[in-house]
């Protein structure tokens, strides 16, 4: 297991990470987490580990994407120092392209997406013990689809600074790209964002392989 003992392990990101979890910050406690991926994992972290007591917190905030995250980066990450961090964040930077195409102020170009992640995580290497990088992702099989070819692009890029800062890389869109081979997107989520329980347990069990090797 990479996350050591006693570890505080802070979750940061949108909707996805967010799942209705507790405010001000998600904590284990009854909803606390949410009812998403980061109550999956951490289900997964403590029974596999159950004498390691690390610490999960639940940041994500709906709606957001790297602009929000760098607004509140203070405030929800370094002021909480946890000694392991996981960042997902793009999926609304490239929907707003789509669901808002008439407001291009709220774009968020592939550069900004890349510099602001980069400065993000600047702020906070220092005291880190590990930085995880989860990729966006759109559960579409076909790349040439709009909004997945866009999608692709901004998970390369996120895949090129996990690289950069030796940060361990999830590749959740190719899991989900492996599981559409044998169902269909909308079994997985609706709108193809926004997962049920099996997409949450997808991501859940992608970073747990991710940290420790073995699900």
């Amino acid at each position: 297991m990479k996350i050591g003992k006693n570890s505080r392990f802070l979750i940061i990101g949108d909707s996805i990470t967010d799942a209705g979890r507790a405010r001000p910050a998600g904590r284990l406690s009854r909803d606390g987490l949410g009812n998403g991926y980061v109550n999956v994992l951490t289900g997964l972290i403590i029974t596999a580990y159950p004498d390691f007591s690390i610490e999960v917190i639940n940041m994500g905030t709906g709606g957001d994407t790297v602009r929000e995250l760098d607004a509140r980066w203070q405030a929800d990450v370094i002021k909480l120092k946890p000694d392991w961090l996981s960042i997902m964040i793009g999926i609304n930077d490239v929907w707003r392209h789509f669901s808002k195409p008439d407001e291009p102020e709220t774009h968020i170009s592939l550069s900004e997406y890349s510099k602001t992640l980069e400065r993000l995580i600047e702020r906070v290497k220092a005291s880190l013990k590990g930085l995880i990088l989860v990729s966006p992702y759109f559960i579409e099989p076909d790349r040439k689809e709009p909004m997945r070819a866009l999608m692709d692009k901004y998970t390369g890029a996120a895949k090129i600074i996990a690289e950069k800062y030796g940060a361990v890389w999830v590749d959740v869109q190719r899991a989900f790209d492996n599981l559409t081979g044998y169902l269909n997107p909308m079994y997985i989520a609706l709108d193809r964002v926004h997962p049920n329980i099996i997409g949450h347990t997808l991501i859940a069990k992608e970073i747990f392989k991710a940290v420790d090797g073995v699900i």
